[in-house]
């Protein structure tokens, strides 16, 4: 470990923050009564989710789309950073001590998340991080956004391709990775040094 950089990845959902910001990002720019009518009409699928008779990115492809379709990228890009701006406070003090001491020490720190890239970057930078791996949006020709998906849900098994996507040579350096979920699962177990639920005391 002592001639190897240390890269430590971060979950974002639950992790760095109280909550999920997906849900939190739907109501921040919908509005509460907009929300829970498209949650509403996406129960039963929501139901067959919880059942395990339904895939994640599906269910999230469904409601994104049907709050974000068509939407500007532009427009959508100033609703990110205005709900970054109204909503550090779900950012926890211990994710924010703990990266910090990773920054000091020189270590890279990077984002691994299954929530939107582009709500998530906002908080990265605030945080001091540059680089975030999220899920990524197609947009259309006409710079709007197409509902669906430009990259596969950074979820589970994907969070480990996409980080040695950007750190191949996995010999060549000492990995921290942070989770609380079962999506980060195999990220941990990927790592050399694992914290779930956790931040590093030292």
């Amino acid at each position: 470990m002592k001639d190897k950089q240390i890269v430590a990845a971060f979950d974002f959902d639950g992790t760095i923050t109280t909550k999920d910001t997906f849900v939190e990002f739907i109501r921040f720019a919908k509005g509460t009564s907009s929300f829970l009518c498209g949650f509403l009409l996406f129960s039963p699928l929501l139901i067959a989710y919880k059942l395990k008779l339904y895939p994640n990115w599906k269910v999230k492809q469904h409601l994104f789309s049907f709050f974000f379709k068509g939407m500007n990228l532009h427009d959508f890009e100033q609703y990110c950073r205005a709900f970054c701006r109204q909503s550090m406070h779900l950012i926890r003090s211990q994710a924010i001590s703990s990266i910090q001491k990773h920054i000091e020490k020189g270590d890279s720190v990077v984002i691994i998340s299954a929530s939107i890239e582009n709500w998530v970057r906002p908080f990265a930078e605030c945080l001091g991080i540059s680089s975030t791996l999220c899920t990524q949006l197609e947009i259309d020709q006409e710079s709007c956004l197409t509902g669906r998906f430009a990259s596969a849900n950074c979820y589970g098994a994907e969070k480990v391709r996409r980080l040695l996507q950007l750190y191949p040579h996995r010999e060549g350096y000492y990995l921290v990775a942070y989770g609380d979920s079962k999506g980060d699962k195999e990220l941990l177990n990927f790592a050399d040094e694992e914290y779930y639920r956790k931040f590093q005391i030292h």
